[in-house]
């Protein structure tokens, strides 16, 4: 085999920075303490660290690096911007991040508008800013920022490959705040789209990478058919597409893939190897075949010699029309695994971060047009670590893998029915109509993040530890007692992350150091790592909650992360199926539940933020996840006595589609995110009758701004056309600890004003 026959590139890489770097920039933008010419700039160092990172591959990815989200800077890119925050003061940016969050830097409430809505990106943790469209969506290209970042790469000396998201995508996945059909756009967009790569052409670009990961999706034959018509309508326009696909198998789409007039496909191989002979048979003799054959979704060491066996008669079939690249962008992995110096050095050298990653694709690179011996000690390496992790007496616990086999159908049951157990939660607790809560946690305080960091340090000891995190425990109960809310929440203060927390205290997971992935805009999570069987030594949350209780007469709810959300926010193990490891964690959890009744606590809410996440991306797999994803909140939940209330919580998602499933979970009461969606998720009640209590939430939590009391009554106003009044609670669609007390309290305060009118409105119809 001659040299250099396969090309090496990348789809996408984290664009946080190795430490976070670009959070503390953008949010210290936003405070106001630096100025919009510094953050850019701080971006552009980013950017540059990323690419040398990358350096040595045939093509480095552009377009890829985003101050918030790469689909709201698309819809920048195409100038379709929110008639709200067209007109207002200030530059591009500013109106920007007035879309992503409600404001920018030094907005008062004459420039405060509605944020975009936020749901996820696919089946992961990502979320994006949802685009809008209406019947004066208008699109005009702005290529400025695309352009500008490609002039970067190319004075570093690198070969850009600019990133976009493909027009049907872009479409499929926005919104319509009217009755327009989003692909009736389809004409106008194309136009904006060929422009586009004109100007990428006349840039000197050769390849543009068009993400359209829809296609892994059951498309209608309309979508389907759009896809010929925009990709025909792009030939000519100067340069080669590489259509991109990721995070599962073309299936009924794969014809319609290879036929389409693009000059490469990449084929997520991770996910859809069995589809790469048939993408090979299909695709004509001048097209490339891009294969993502590392995982770009966790953290796990690649088996590179198994890989290579498949892999070689690939490379020897199509010689120079293979390139290599991983499944996905790398945006859903850290950085560097070199910054985990604390990690256990056993486990560790299971893993591979970002630039590992990329590292293994080297590897690849090099045995396939080199020969394997060129690589033989990386190759040697690499077995002996995965020899370690199968063989590792740290993985597997006999007795957990016992009582997952003794589960059965009684551990998710209830002892009454809904009606019947709400009758009795009502009469013990004796809560008003539009009872208020919140959903867990409060500001995450510069002094509480102080007093962590020194404990971790060894700098201040547990006792000392302990009497601090109470004393925020005691603020924030303080706090709501004066707030008039009444059903309280401890706060969570001692807690770094809602998943975070449960992992270090149970038996089978590790924690990274520097392990930071993006979520949305400037937030951050460090995902624990999921290696081995699951088991509770001892109780995770009992003290606490006891304490916040012992200080209040109102009711103080338990506040624990469920079985599925922890899963699917872990870097989760590859080397049994998902819904064991999570069965492990519902019975971890459930005696968790069962040790806070004891204690004496009537109400916990058992987070199931994730739930929706997990859900596969074809609706033909979506009943085999659901079923035991049901089953383990279900197990987690239902050891408890009637008169223990079970809430639970559901973030930014689209939930209609699956209600069915939710109502099967039975928890007393659910609150989900409704406020930026205008109570748009409700729709699905005029059709389905929920039958338990629920509380859509009314206060963009990810917003700065403070909602007032007139637009919480009209949200709750919408929401009672569709849920009887009795079945309603009030609170933020999210947990607070983003948040400033500053912002909160006031929130809180119009919250609580709020469920006053609306009772007053209730007594004054009775």
């Amino acid at each position: 085999m001659s040299l250099n026959q396969t090309r090496l590139h990348n789809l996408g890489f984290p664009r946080i920075g190795a430490r976070r770097e670009l959070k503390f920039a953008v949010e210290a933008f936003w405070k106001g303490d630096t100025t919009e010419t510094e953050l850019l700039a701080k971006a552009a160092d980013l950017r540059q660290q990323n690419w040398q990172r990358q350096a040595g591959l045939d093509f480095v990815p552009v377009g890829d690096f985003s101050l918030y989200d790469q689909i709201l800077d698309l819809s920048f890119t195409l100038g379709n911007l929110p008639a709200r925050v067209q007109g207002l003061d200030g530059s591009e940016l500013d109106q920007y991040f007035r879309v992503a969050r409600g404001r920018s830097a030094g907005d008062h409430d004459c420039n405060c508008v509605h944020a975009g809505e936020m749901t996820k990106w696919f089946d992961t943790n990502y979320h994006y800013i949802v685009p809008e469209f209406s019947v004066n969506t208008r699109f005009n290209l702005n290529a400025e920022r695309l352009l500008g970042q490609i002039s970067e790469a190319q004075a570093q000396g690198h070969r850009a490959k600019p990133v976009l998201v493909g027009p049907i995508t872009y479409l499929l996945l926005g919104k319509a705040k009217d009755e327009t059909r989003p692909l009736s756009l389809l004409a106008q967009l194309l136009p904006v789209y060929a422009e586009l790569l004109q100007q990428l052409a006349a840039n000197g670009i050769e390849w543009v990478q068009i993400d359209e990961p829809v296609l892994v999706t059951e498309l209608a034959p309309e979508w389907q058919d759009a896809f010929r018509t925009a990709y025909a309508a792009l030939v000519g326009s100067g340069v080669k597409l590489l259509l991109t696909t990721y995070f599962g198998q073309l299936r009924e789409n794969l014809e319609l893939a290879c036929s389409l007039p693009v000059a490469g496909l990449h084929l997520d191989a991770v996910n859809a190897r069995e589809e790469v002979e048939r993408v090979v048979a299909t695709l004509d003799s001048e097209q490339v075949l891009s294969l993502g054959v590392v995982n770009g979704r966790n953290i796990w060491k690649t088996d590179l010699s198994a890989l290579l066996d498949w892999l070689e008669p690939v490379a020897h079939q199509l010689r120079e029309r293979l390139w290599l690249a991983p499944s996905c962008s790398l945006l859903h992995v850290p950085v560097d695994l070199d910054s985990e110096q604390k990690l256990d050095a056993e486990i560790r050298s299971w893993l591979a971060f970002a630039q590992q990653k990329l590292d293994e694709l080297r590897v690849v690179h090099s045995a396939l047009n080199h020969g394997r011996a060129s690589v033989a000690a990386e190759l040697a390496e690499n077995l002996a670590a995965l020899n370690s992790r199968r063989t590792s007496p740290r993985v597997h616990n006999p007795e957990v893998q016992k009582a997952v086999a003794a589960i059965d159908a009684t551990l998710g049951a209830r002892q009454s029915a809904y009606p019947e157990r709400i009758a009795v939660q009502r009469d013990t607790l004796k809560l008003p109509l539009y009872p208020t809560t919140t959903i867990g946690s409060f500001p995450q305080t510069h002094e509480i993040r102080k007093a962590r960091l020194a404990f971790r340090k060894g700098e201040l000891d547990a006792a000392a530890y302990e009497t601090r995190m109470k004393q925020e425990i005691e603020f924030a109960v303080q706090q709501q007692e004066a707030l008039g809310l009444d059903v309280l929440v401890h706060g969570e203060a001692e807690r770094n992350d809602m998943v975070e927390y449960f992992g270090e205290q149970l038996e089978g997971y590790v924690f990274s150091q520097f392990g930071w992935v993006q979520s949305y805009g400037s937030r951050c999570v460090k995902p624990p790592i999921l290696f081995g069987d699951i088991s509770r030594p001892e109780a995770m949350t009992v003290d606490w909650i006891q304490y916040a209780q012992s200080l209040t007469d109102k009711p103080m709810k338990g506040m624990l992360t469920g079985p599925v959300t922890i899963l699917n926010w872990s870097f989760v193990r590859d080397d049994q199926p998902r819904s064991v490891s999570c069965q492990q964690l519902a019975l971890a959890i459930r005696q968790e539940v069962q040790d806070l009744e004891r204690a004496g606590i009537d109400i916990i809410q058992i987070d199931e933020a994730a739930l929706r996440e997990g859900l596969p991306l074809r609706r033909s797999q979506w009943a085999t996840y659901l079923n035991w994803a049901v089953e383990c909140f279900r197990i987690s939940a239902n050891g408890v006595a009637d008169t223990t209330q079970i809430h639970t919580h559901m973030c930014y998602s689209e939930f209609n589609d699956i209600i069915e499933a939710i109502a099967l979970m039975d928890a007393d009461v659910i609150t989900i995110e409704t406020s930026r969606s205008d109570m748009e998720l409700l729709d699905v009640f005029d059709a389905f009758h929920y039958p338990n209590e629920i509380g859509p939430g009314v206060y963009d939590i990810h917003s700065p701004n403070i909602p007032s009391v007139e637009q919480m009554v009209k949200l709750m106003r919408l929401a009672a056309q569709r849920i009887p009044a009795e079945r309603l609670w009030v609170n933020p669609d999210c947990g607070l600890k983003t948040r400033q007390w500053s912002e909160v309290i006031p929130a809180l305060q119009n919250m609580v004003t709020a469920a006053q009118v609306l009772r007053e409105d209730q007594a004054a119809a009775a």
